[in-house]
């Protein structure tokens, strides 16, 4: 039977518990002193000698196994010495000196982690056939320490695949992404006792283990399409060209392309391209069309240098794509799969979802500039919103851009809709600006903020989850900017085109908020701040693959670097930075 989440749960990892378990005994004892041995559960003919009772300890105190491919897993090595302590200090894997059923079919999902975006040799997935072979027919004094080397071989690539499966291989604060993934952690011990030991169906279990995110799920699938697309054709790069095609002219990589396409999927199985033409056709026209709009680039059907690009892009770099994003869907904490809004960054488009996660809203979006004022990767909570805002210049605008404007043009504020007003917000000029004021607005003893109204930067709606980046979502006046495929604009904040539809949305469990009431709002003299009924869970996540629910996949720029700096940190091997 498979584990259920529910029951998971119960299982998260305790930093306090290992701390005292370690602390207990001698101060010069081996912290395997204050863990008390349970009863063995391996047949007799299983316990070890002296000699490998000591070997045994000896791997587990360094922990170090020459055996594996990344030897050094002193990060579970405290998991390690309580796995075995309950289990009385002998061999779990193997009966009667041979691997268990359930060894096997661990191992088997060991060597095909590549399926589910991981890197089957953390795992030792190429060693395992080998390793098996290898071991003795028969037992004696001698030969007893290989099972004990495989046995602990097999416990630490369990104990990886397990953790890295849930809760991802790197802990994403160190990569500077607000998600904590402690509380998620199972008490791997008590999990692969009570869970994978002896159980029946070792797939169903880890299946359990894995996020139940749809959009996890789906591009899950994509990888698999991906991989087997590859193997089929690894895709020649497209000719270049000197200038876009236009429809109805000529390309000579019309052929390549047409192939690349139905692969791919954006050009049907039956639609009638003639192999040896050469013409940029209409059926050919549409299909670039739908790699243009899945790509993140202008869909205007033409073959120019950036879909050219685009589409030699290797799939090995694509599938890697997949890989990266299915690292960060194991970020994401259980709770949030209830009605969140979620904003992907690289798409520029946010979704909120309904309590069936099916997409109930959903728009573009700008984000912050690349370089210098990217927006943050977190979770919180929306509470309220606030119709016809004022905007509260930050310091950093404030001294970067406002000032040096209020020197060059002493009408500035007034054509900006801008007023000076002091700590207590009590207005101090909204016409004219003195040096004195401008010195201690330098010096933050006196702030700009713009009055609320249709120049309004935040436009005519907020929408406030307090976090520690001051971050939030708004309306803007600046509309022509969703217009263009790459929206990396704002100073940090997310830019919404259709304020008014999300905040229907979110303000569907408060009474009278209907749309209308909503444009009355927006376009009164007042502002008017509204609690939400229910706070609703707010993601900012960063993934460069998305796969809708009609199974297209769609791929984007990694903008800020995000996925560039987690594959340095993941080709380098375990232990991953925990």
């Amino acid at each position: 039977m498979g584990v259920r989440v529910e029951t998971l749960r119960r299982y998260v990892f305790l930093p306090l518990l290992v701390t005292l378990v370690g602390c207990r005994g001698d101060p010069g004892s081996s912290p395997r002193s204050g863990i008390q041995s349970g009863p063995s559960s391996a047949e007799t003919s299983n316990r070890l000698g002296p000699q490998s009772q000591a070997f045994l300890h000896t791997v587990l105190d360094a922990g170090n196994l020459p055996d594996l491919r990344w030897p050094d897993f002193t990060d579970y090595r405290y998991d390690l010495e309580k796995f075995y302590a309950g289990s009385g200090w002998t061999l779990v894997w193997v009966k009667e000196w041979r691997a268990t059923p359930q060894a096997l079919a661990l191992i088997a999902s060991l060597q095909n982690a590549g399926e589910k975006g991981l890197a089957a040799d953390d795992y030792d997935g190429s060693r395992w056939s080998d390793r098996l072979a290898r071991l003795p027919k028969e037992v004696s004094d001698s030969n007893e320490p290989d099972f004990v080397r495989f046995d602990i071989a097999l416990t630490v690539s369990a104990m990886r695949y397990i953790s890295d499966l849930h809760t991802g291989r790197v802990n994403p604060r160190r990569l500077d992404f607000a998600a904590d993934v402690a509380e998620r952690k199972y008490n791997l011990p008590e999990f692969l006792r009570e869970h994978v030991v002896q159980a029946p169906d070792i797939a169903a279990v880890l299946h359990q283990v894995e996020p139940s995110y749809p959009g996890y799920q789906r591009t899950i699938q994509a990888l698999h399409r991906y991989r087997e697309i590859a193997q089929i054709d690894d895709f020649e790069t497209l000719p270049p060209i000197k200038r876009p095609i236009q429809p109805g002219e000529s390309y000579r990589g019309i052929p390549q392309l047409a192939r690349m396409l139905r692969l791919l999927g954006d050009l049907p199985e039956n639609a009638p391209v003639e192999p040896d033409s050469l013409i940029h056709r209409r059926d050919l026209v549409e299909a670039v069309r739908h790699f243009q709009n899945r790509i993140g680039l202008i869909s205007d059907g033409r073959i120019d240098a950036k879909t050219i690009a685009e589409l030699n892009v290797p799939l090995s770099k694509r599938i890697r794509q997949m890989e990266l994003t299915l690292e960060r869907w194991r970020w994401l904490p259980d709770e949030y799969q209830h009605s969140p809004i979620v904003v992907n960054i690289p798409e520029f488009r946010l979704r909120a979802y309904d309590d069936q996660m099916k997409i109930a809203v959903t728009m573009k979006v700008v984000v912050g500039e690349a370089y210098g004022h990217s927006t943050p990767i977190f979770m919180d909570q929306m509470r309220t919103v606030i119709f016809r805002p004022y905007w509260n210049v930050p310091s950093t605008i404030a001294q970067a851009e406002v000032i040096p404007n209020l020197k060059k043009d002493s009408n500035y504020l007034a054509e900006q809709d801008m007023e000076i007003v002091d700590s207590r917000e009590n207005l101090v000029s909204a016409s004219v600006v003195t040096r004195k004021m401008i010195r201690e607005i330098q010096d933050e003893k006196l702030y700009v903020r713009q009055r609320p109204g249709p120049k309004n930067s935040l436009g005519l709606i907020k929408f406030m989850f307090p976090n520690d980046y001051n971050v939030y979502m708004h309306g803007t006046p600046a509309t022509e900017l969703f217009a263009k495929s790459r929206r990396d604009f704002s100073h940090g904040c997310i830019r919404l085109e259709e304020p008014a539809e999300l905040a229907a949305w979110v303000l569907r469990n408060n009474p009278d908020w209907d749309l209308d009431h909503i444009h009355e709002a927006m376009d009164g003299i007042d502002t008017i701040e509204v609690t939400l009924a229910h706070p609703i869970p707010v993601l900012i996540v960063y993934a460069t693959v998305i796969v809708s629910e009609d199974g297209l996949v769609h791929f984007y720029d990694d903008i800020y670097g995000h996925d560039a700096a987690l594959d340095q940190v993941l080709v380098k091997g375990p232990p991953y930075p925990r």
